[in-house]
């Protein structure tokens, strides 16, 4: 599983006037960017009204801002090694890690470098055409931050690899290695990819960043095929113009907005009030509070970073045994990936061509499922641990209520702006940015304009580039593998090995299972879903339903030992061995399965909804 914490090198960044003046511009501009992307769908919704005539060319424009806020975003992220990588570097001796690290960072540099020449290749290509955007943009410029963050990210990776120049130097061999890839392709036509790509796997599984494997794969195989290393960029720039993208950096800014401040608490206060009094209280509240915030970070580690602390020491207050409480928030940090609008859903339906709103529906009964399972295991322990409660008082509710009302009207807000036709999932995304952005700095003032805001904005963009990045190669990865017929090559071995749909779907979660503690959520969709998909269509599985399954074995990897996300973050918040938090997360593991071979077993769960609204 890809790992979100914060990053164990301490050196800074350079001190001299240039590399602060960039870093000032890569803010300034991947913020504005966002900024707009927030700004011209809400345009285009009021423009509906007939207010006032839409900006031409609005869509396109946010799509390509898109690009810009991702590759920057990714940029950025090297710039502070938070580039998303799988948790198993974790496992390496303290004192190997420095050699390691030059090797990684070599490694890194020579995939992005040759990439950056291939993306320049599109670019130049794009250029001569010189089609137009909107508004007099050539379409070549909203490119071009392919080649510049590529770029950026080869450089970082050297510079990130030591704080001394001697060790820097011997990363610096892999910008050798890239130009050289880049000038003399024709080397690797007919040869063998695996050794390529078993140095990619070795650099992958000693902490690299995960996008240079899959990146480097593509290119790798596809140079390996004759075919132009271009052909990752054209996929890359067809993923992030895709019409409904834009939607995973703009929920993902209104939950970082959200997490800010005091909504977590005035959650707390209110479930509190509500709940406080069953056997279990506290611990159905914290289940209730992760999956909400949960719902708009996407599973990012975003709840457990941002919440855990507070809803820790509230469980320990109320008498909650300490394994217990983490074992609980371990498993509530990845709760709410079902529930809509979650950013998975959105993903999904983007790369298996279905209805998001389809998804949205579908995945209320399963994600409710699981909320209510946690939150049962959670009644048993206050009633074993005999955990303080809380009597109900209806003044306190009505208060509660009162002060968190705004954080409870926004989902109600985007899910009716969907639903109704009002908006589409962009705009509606844009519309939950401006609302989280009004309820936190106008009405609570939890957010300062010129204290916080700034910092938030640069979290929300280096996040978001370090999914869009992995995004962005996985499609070229993907384009491989469709040309490669492996779709119909794993069907093939399917169906002649597996005749019983119930033995296929069991198959099937083994497989996700071992997929969701490998690799994040957001490159699993894009990689593996084009796998799934025809595999699902022969045994006759729903499109939805495939693809509630798929995010439910998903999230309960977040929770797989050794290198669930979830387990690190954990330790990392908590400050607790990873042992201990393996021990405290088993139990939530095991109801969490059973939970999902519930929602694979019975489909109903997730097409009730949709029978009922005739949308099946």
């Amino acid at each position: 599983m890809s790992e979100a914490i914060p990053a164990e090198s301490d050196q800074e960044a350079p001190k001299t006037g240039f590399w602060k003046r960039l870093h000032l511009v890569e803010d300034a501009i991947a913020g504005s960017a966002l900024a707009f992307m927030v700004v011209l769908p809400l345009v285009e919704v009021i423009a509906r009204t007939g207010l006032f005539v839409g900006i031409h060319g609005a869509i396109p424009i946010v799509q390509h801002l898109t690009l810009w806020v991702g590759f920057l975003g990714a940029a950025m992220a090297a710039r502070e090694d938070r580039l998303l990588s799988l948790a198993t570097g974790n496992f390496v001796p303290e004192q190997y890690r420095g050699p390691i690290k030059v090797f990684t960072g070599g490694v890194g540099a020579a995939i992005c470098l040759a990439l950056a020449w291939a993306s320049w290749v599109l670019v130049d290509i794009e250029r001569e055409g010189g089609a137009e955007l909107a508004l007099g943009i050539k379409t070549w410029v909203g490119q071009l931050v392919l080649p510049i963050g590529f770029a950026l990210l080869a450089i970082r990776l050297v510079w990130r690899c030591s704080p001394r120049w001697g060790p820097r130097a011997v990363g610096a061999i892999g910008l050798l290695v890239g130009i050289a890839i880049s000038y003399w392709p024709e080397w690797f036509e007919g040869r063998s990819a695996w050794p390529g790509l078993l140095v990619l796997l070795l650099a992958t599984v000693l902490g690299g960043p995960i996008f240079v494997i899959i990146g480097g794969a593509a290119l790798i195989l596809f140079l390996v095929d004759a075919v132009p290393a271009a052909a990752i960029p054209v996929e890359t720039y067809r993923l992030s113009v895709s019409p409904t993208l834009a939607a995973i950096p703009l929920f993902t800014f209104t939950g970082f907005l959200l997490a800010e401040g005091d909504s977590s608490k005035r959650l707390l206060d209110l479930f509190r009030a509500l709940f406080g009094w069953i056997p279990g209280g506290t611990a159905v509240v914290c289940a209730l509070v992760c999956a909400f915030f949960t719902v708009f970070t996407g599973g990012s580690g975003v709840t457990i970073l941002a919440l855990g602390g507070l809803l820790f020491q509230a469980l320990l207050a109320d008498r909650y045994r300490e394994e217990f409480s983490l074992g609980l928030l371990t498993a509530s940090g990845s709760l709410g990936l079902l529930l809509p609008p979650a950013l998975p859903l959105i993903l999904y339906g983007v790369v298996a061509e279905i209805p998001i709103e389809d998804l949205f529906v579908g995945g209320i009964l399963p994600g409710l499922l699981l909320v209510g399972l946690i939150a049962a295991w959670g009644l048993r322990e206050g009633i074993v641990a005999k955990a303080e409660r809380r009597p109900f008082v209806t003044s306190a509710v009505w208060t509660s209520l009162w002060k968190a009302k705004w954080e409870l009207l926004l989902p109600v807000i985007v899910l009716y702006a969907i639903f109704s036709g009002l908006a589409t999932v962009v705009e509606s995304s844009a519309v939950a940015a401006l609302y989280a952005f009004v309820v936190q700095v106008a009405i609570h003032k939890d957010v300062s304009i010129t204290k916080d805001l700034l910092r938030v904005i640069r979290q929300c963009v280096v996040l978001v580039g370090g999914v869009l990045i992995i995004l962005g190669v996985a499609m070229g990865l993907t384009s491989w593998m469709v040309d490669a017929q492996i779709a119909q090559a794993l069907l093939d071995l399917v169906q002649e090995n597996i005749e019983s749909k119930l033995l296929f779907l069991l198959c099937l979660n083994l497989f996700l299972l071992l997929v969701g503690c490998l690799m994040d959520i957001f490159s699993a969709t894009v990689v593996v879903v084009p796998l799934i998909v025809p595999l699902g269509m022969a045994f006759d599985i729903h499109p939805v339903h495939l693809g509630i399954i798929f995010i439910a074995n998903l999230e309960l990897g977040y929770l797989t030992p050794p290198v669930g996300l979830n387990l690190f973050l954990a330790s990392y918040r908590f400050e607790r061995p990873l042992l201990q938090v393996y021990r405290a997360a088993v139990p939530m593991l095991v109801i969490l399965a059973i939970g999902v071979l519930l929602i694979t077993y019975l489909p109903w769960l997730t097409l009730g909804i949709l029978e009922w609204l005739g949308r099946t």
